[in-house]
């Protein structure tokens, strides 16, 4: 589990130093009109009643409360597996098995919310108006 974790870091870690040598590649023109353009999006949004910073910032937190209640919920769930494994260790392999089915279910919905969550940041979810 540690060693998956530490791949996805990595792999976040080298995107994230990929696009920040993309973006110092780029000559100060190009940035400088970027940046106009996002400015006026934003601003565009924002006199629009601010619904899409709303939905990026309501996506943003939905995401986030999706990872840290799937990791609060499957650590509670090892740690009363343990518990009830040191009680009953001759039903160790009945508890394993009704722990990893419960971390999947959780881990689904988890994967749920915080898919829900991104396609809200990109704006592709939400009312058709």
């Amino acid at each position: 589990m540690k060693n998956l974790i530490s791949m996805f870091v990595i792999a976040f870690l080298a995107l994230v130093a990929f696009d920040a040598g993309i973006a110092l590649a780029q000559d100060t023109d190009a940035e400088a009109r970027a940046q106009a353009q996002m400015a006026a999006s934003v601003n565009e949004q924002i006199g629009a009643g601010g619904s899409g910073f709303g939905k990026g910032i309501g996506g943003g937190i939905a995401a986030g409360l999706a990872a840290v209640g799937a990791g609060i919920g499957i650590g509670r769930i090892g740690g009363d597996a343990v518990q009830a494994i040191a009680r009953q260790p001759e039903m160790a392999g009945r508890i394993f098995i009704n722990m990893i089915l419960t971390a999947a279910l959780i881990e689904g919905v988890a994967l749920f919310a915080i898919v829900a969550g991104f396609l809200a940041l990109q704006g592709t979810l939400g009312s058709a108006g």
